[in-house]
C-alpha cells in the first residue's frame, strides 16, 4: 500500500479481538477509529492505546449511530480514503434449535449479519465507493469464525450467522471490485478473550424439560476448559494487520489452535464421519437417552 497515512475503523473494539486489533494497528502507525458502546470504554482505550486511537460511539444495530460515526471519520480524513474497515462486533447465541426462542435468533442475525451490512453501507463510501476521495481504496476485514465453515451443536444461531457472513462477504467482494476495494475473511477458532466468561451465564436449566441438558453440559464443560486456552487475541490482531497491509492477501485465513485436530482433519474427513464422532462424543444418539 502507498505512503498515504493509514486509517481503520474497528467495530466492537472495547475488549477481546477488537481491542487486540486496535492495539496492533495503532502500533503499526494506523489512525484507529475504535467503535465502542460506553463512554467508560472510550476513555479506557484512549488511556491505554494512545493518541492514534480515536474512540467512536457506535452500535451496529442502529444505522443512525453508524452514519454519525462515518461522518465523524470523513471529517477527520479530510478528503482521503479510509484504509480499512474491520467488522468485528458480534455476539454468540446458544441453545438447542428445537427449543430456542426465535426472537433470540433474530437478535443474533441483526447483530452478526445485518449489523455488518449496515456497517459496510455506512463506511463503504469512505473505503473508495465515493470516487471524490483521494488515495488508494481500502479493504474490509470480516471477523468470521471456525463456525463459518462448521456447525457445532447448541450454537446453531451463531454458526448460521457466520455462514451467512461468509456468503455475504463472497458476494460483496465481487461487487466491491468495481471500486478496487478488497474483502478478507478471518475465521478464528477458540481465542482467549472475555467472551468465555459469558459461557458460565448460559442457563441450561431453561431447557431442563428437554432431552438436551446432558449434552449441553458436556459442551459447556468443553467451552469453559478449552476456551481460555485458545489463541491469544494478539495473534488475530496481527493477522488483521497483515490482511490490511499485505500486497496480495489471501481471501480467507483460518486461525485455529491445534490446527490439525480442530481444522485440517475435520475438513478432510467426510462430513458424515465428523458428525457421527461428535454425536457419539456428546451423547446425542437415540440410545443415549437412557429410556430403554
Amino acid at each position: 500500500m502507498s505512503d498515504t497515512p493509514r486509517s481503520a475503523v474497528i467495530t466492537g473494539a472495547s475488549t477481546g479481538i477488537g481491542y487486540a486489533c486496535a492495539k496492533a494497528l495503532s502500533s503499526a502507525g494506523f489512525t484507529v477509529f475504535a467503535g465502542v458502546r460506553k463512554a467508560a470504554d472510550a476513555k479506557r482505550l484512549k488511556a491505554e492505546l494512545g493518541e492514534r486511537v480515536i474512540p467512536l460511539t457506535m452500535e451496529v444495530t442502529d444505522q443512525a449511530s453508524l452514519d454519525k460515526a462515518a461522518e465523524a471519520v470523513r471529517k477527520h480524513l479530510k478528503g482521503h480514503k479510509l484504509s480499512g474497515l474491520v467488522c468485528n462486533a458480534g455476539v454468540a447465541v446458544a441453545g438447542p434449535l428445537l427449543h430456542i426462542d426465535p426472537a433470540e435468533v433474530v437478535r443474533q442475525f441483526d447483530i452478526n449479519v445485518i449489523g455488518v451490512l449496515r456497517t459496510v453501507q455506512a463506511f463503504g463510501p469512505l473505503l473508495g465507493a465515493d470516487r471524490s476521495l483521494e488515495g488508494p481504496p481500502g479493504r474490509v476485514v470480516m471477523m468470521s469464525s471456525v463456525a463459518g465453515k462448521m456447525g457445532a451443536p447448541f450454537v446453531g444461531p451463531y454458526a448460521a450467522s457466520k455462514h451467512a457472513l461468509e456468503g455475504l462477504t463472497k458476494s460483496l467482494r465481487k461487487e466491491l471490485a468495481l471500486y478496487g476495494i478488497g474483502a478478507v475473511i478471518i475465521g478464528p477458532g477458540a481465542v482467549a478473550t472475555p467472551i468465555w466468561d459469558k459461557a458460565e451465564e448460559i442457563d441450561v436449566a431453561r431447557y431442563g424439560d428437554t432431552d438436551y441438558v446432558p449434552a449441553m453440559k458436556r459442551v459447556m464443560a468443553w467451552m469453559l476448559d478449552r476456551g481460555p486456552k485458545g489463541l491469544p487475541a494478539e495473534r488475530i490482531g496481527r493477522r488483521v494487520l497483515h490482511a490490511l497491509t499485505a500486497p496480495d492477501p489471501r481471501l480467507r485465513y483460518a486461525e485455529v489452535p491445534q490446527r490439525f485436530e480442530n481444522w485440517s482433519l475435520p475438513r478432510l474427513l467426510p462430513e458424515k464421519w465428523v458428525d457421527a464422532m461428535i454425536v457419539k462424543r456428546l451423547g446425542l444418539r437415540p440410545q443415549d437417552r437412557g429410556d430403554g
